[in-house]
């Protein structure tokens, strides 16, 4: 029996170009994927090009009823302080001759206002904007003269303790003209803003508007 070695060995031709036809269909399938994908990408970095993307940041700070109970349990707050001396003196004639009472007095006057006494409803949110309204400015302390440094400048005669008190009345209304000045309250004023600014701004608010109660209306009630 007659064997052709044409028929035992494998057709190589036929094979090799099975495979290179496949191989050359693998590479097709992988370029058309890379393809795909470059087309894919560049529809969505467009997208995200075209689509604004806006961020909403909720940067509203609500007053706390903590804060403002803490806010008033400040209590006395003292924006100007003015010493003053004022020299008062009495002559009291008589049949042979006069006598005289001359004094100087010391004082502090203290202006401010009381947290504890702010009107109701004295801070408020309105929109995007904090209201304040603060006490009126004032005296703190009614007794400001210090009768520990009181001074006898000069002394004729003899004085009784009501004639030392009637000065002491004039020199206490004298001191009290001379500090509690419209100029001194508008300082007062201008100084208290600063500081409540300041205050208001460290826990967060930056939109602050400042008034101060009128204090003839009050006055009135």
């Amino acid at each position: 029996m007659e064997y052709n070695i044409y028929n035992v060995l494998p057709k190589r031709g036929r094979m090799s170009g099975f495979w290179r036809t496949m191989l050359r269909f693998k590479t097709a399938a992988i370029f058309i994927i890379i393809i795909i994908l470059i087309i894919s990408s560049a529809y969505l970095i467009r997208s995200c090009r075209d689509n604004n993307i806006g961020t909403y940041v909720n940067d509203r700070i609500d007053i706390t009823p903590t804060q403002v109970t803490a806010m008033k349990e400040i209590g006395e707050w003292e924006f100007l302080s003015i010493d003053d001396e004022e020299l008062v003196d009495t002559v009291r004639r008589g049949w042979f001759g006069k006598d005289e009472l001359i004094r100087i007095y010391f004082g502090t006057v203290r202006l401010g206002f009381d947290m504890r006494k702010a009107p109701e409803n004295w801070i408020r949110k309105d929109n995007d904007t904090l209201r304040v309204t603060l006490p009126a400015i004032g005296l703190l302390d009614e007794d400001f003269i210090d009768e520990a440094r009181t001074q006898s400048f000069y002394e004729s005669g003899r004085w009784t303790d009501k004639d030392r008190a009637a000065l002491y009345r004039r020199a206490y209304t004298k001191m009290r003209s001379r500090c509690l000045t419209g100029e001194n309250i508008k300082t007062a004023e201008r100084n208290a803003e600063t500081q409540f600014r300041k205050m208001l701004n460290s826990l967060g608010y930056e939109q602050i508007s400042i008034k101060f109660e009128d204090k003839t209306r009050k006055d009135k009630k």
